[in-house]
């Protein structure tokens, strides 16, 4: 098969990016690959092209709703009808239709990592010719990734029952032990591997430091006015999105919206759609928005908080340039936010004393546990109403324990407790050790894409003109135009009900 013409006829690109075409080439010869591209490197069509060259089913793991529905949204805009997404965006009708019709007639079937733990979707997904298995972010099956997911640590059991069909793992970021992580948690026995540079030589880096969050605010209204568009700027928390939005909103930012994971589903899909069809210029979000979103133009990311690792920041600077063209990312660091990320780190995992209390009680109210069927998982949910997250995470740990040890009972419950205590002081170390070689990064005098690279064991090849703020950088080149708006450029109303439409499940789509 001539991967080019193929190339040209689903796509219209007369050229591969580099490190594609090699990966498909291994990915068609039924070779498991592990993948790492930079973002905006094109790790999507390292699927998408080889499933149009395979006879049956690509199916896709992949770790946010939000990047689940904006691929099948760009396949469908390409004319691709044979795609569908298995997600809680579903309703209870839908997914009961999905249950009971043919799922070979799909070509692509997105899937979280969550519904992979249902019987019923698996035994369904047993019924259908996978020729391939991708485990998008794959980053997240490493409980040293940056996006750790429990759900992905038991990808590799999923793979077994479903077959063992020929896997793609794909990431941005990864270092070599997640690399090793990803090839043992996802039972890879001999896989080749691609590992193509992480760097984008068109975004420039610069670190500012700010007196205190004030001065914070003040020149985040300076760059607003001065970069050019489209931008997005990152926050750690919810509550300073949306009280920096009203700022800028407040203060004639014209065009600009926020997003977090607490809007509904519905804004931000189409908070999301906007952004990408270019009816806003400006995000002000959390890092629950950006991941594989595929806009071409924007020009700047900038981070009003740091991120609590460098894996974290590589990732989300990695959303600008994606066209080409010559972007910047900047971070806004003040001394009043240092203990941010310390309390995100500290916050990421349950408490200690509260996983002693929950497994006393779970002893006392169960006598013994050998199972998590047991267990009513809702009902305690509801009544310790911690982040989801911890519970997840709580009931893994757990059901490792009762997998290697049989029960939870009088007798094993210090035994336990000790163990998932020991598990979350590593992970939190281990955090800890990251945060403080962000925190050299940000403060180096040397150069911060050289630094970047080390970071991933990349030596930097050839020097770039526009690199970082400690080589020299002019400010110039991100600078605002002044746009002319004509007849012929004015864009015509958008029907976002009829665009939602679209993006949503359709009965009449096959």
């Amino acid at each position: 098969m001539n991967l080019d013409n193929l190339l040209k006829d689903k796509t219209g690109f007369s050229s591969f990016k580099p490190g594609q075409k090699e990966i498909i080439q291994d990915v068609l010869i039924k070779k498991d690959v592990i993948a790492l591209l930079p973002t905006g490197g094109g790790k999507s069509l390292c699927y998408q092209l080889t499933g149009y060259a395979l006879r049956g089913t690509v199916v896709i793991v992949s770790p946010l709703l939000s990047l689940m529905e904006d691929q099948v949204q760009q396949l469908r805009s390409n004319g691709e009808k044979s795609v569908v997404a298995l997600n809680s965006f579903l309703s209870f009708s839908e997914k009961e239709k999905l249950l009971s019709i043919d799922l070979n007639s799909y070509k692509f079937l997105f899937i979280s990592p969550e519904m992979l733990q249902v019987d019923k979707w698996i035994k369904k997904l047993q019924s259908v010719r996978i020729d391939l298995f991708v485990v998008d972010e794959a980053h997240c099956v490493s409980q040293w990734g940056h996006d750790f997911r429990t759900d992905y640590l038991k990808l590799g059991t999923v793979k077994k029952v479903l077959g063992e069909p020929p896997t793609l793992a794909l990431t941005a970021t990864a270092t070599k032990t997640v690399i090793q992580d990803i090839q043992s948690f996802l039972c890879m026995s001999e896989p080749v591997f691609h590992i193509n540079s992480l760097d984008r030589p068109n975004i420039a880096l610069k670190v500012e430091e700010v007196i205190n969050n004030q001065e914070k605010k003040e020149r985040l209204l300076e760059l607003v006015k001065e970069l050019r568009p489209p931008g997005i700027i990152y926050f750690s928390s919810r509550t300073k999105t949306e009280e920096l939005y009203e700022y800028l909103s407040e203060n004639g930012i014209d065009k600009v919206a926020f997003y977090h994971a607490g809007l509904s589903q519905e804004q931000r899909i189409l908070i999301q759609q906007q952004f990408l069809m270019d009816q806003i210029d400006l995000i002000c979000c959390t890092s629950a928005f950006g991941m594989g979103i595929n806009k071409s133009n924007v020009r700047y990311v900038l981070h009003y908080h740091q991120p609590t690792q460098i894996e974290s920041y590589v990732q989300e600077i990695g959303r600008a340039g994606r066209g080409g063209n010559q972007s910047i990312a900047l971070l806004l660091k003040s001394k009043e936010d240092a203990m941010l990320p310390e309390f995100i780190i500290n916050n990421e995992l349950p408490d200690p004393e509260w996983v002693s209390i929950i497994l006393r009680n779970l002893v006392d109210k169960y006598m013994e546990i050998e199972s998590l069927s047991k267990i009513q998982t809702k009902e305690w949910m509801e009544q310790y109403p911690e982040q989801e997250s911890h519970w997840r995470y709580l009931f893994f740990q757990l059901n490792e324990f009762l997998e290697k040890h049989g029960k939870l009972n009088d007798t094993s419950i210090e035994q336990c407790t000790e163990l998932i205590q020991n598990r979350i002081d590593n992970r939190t170390s281990m955090k800890r050790s990251k945060l403080e070689e962000l925190n050299k990064w940000t403060s180096t005098t040397h150069c911060r894409r050289k630094e970047l690279l080390h970071y991933f064991d990349e030596v930097m090849s050839t020097p770039i003109d526009q690199c970082c703020d400690n080589c020299g950088l002019n400010m110039d080149i991100y600078s605002r135009e002044l746009k002319v708006t004509t007849k012929s450029n004015v864009d015509e109303p958008v029907k976002w009900e009829k665009v939602l439409k679209k993006i949503f499940w359709q009965e009449d789509e096959n």
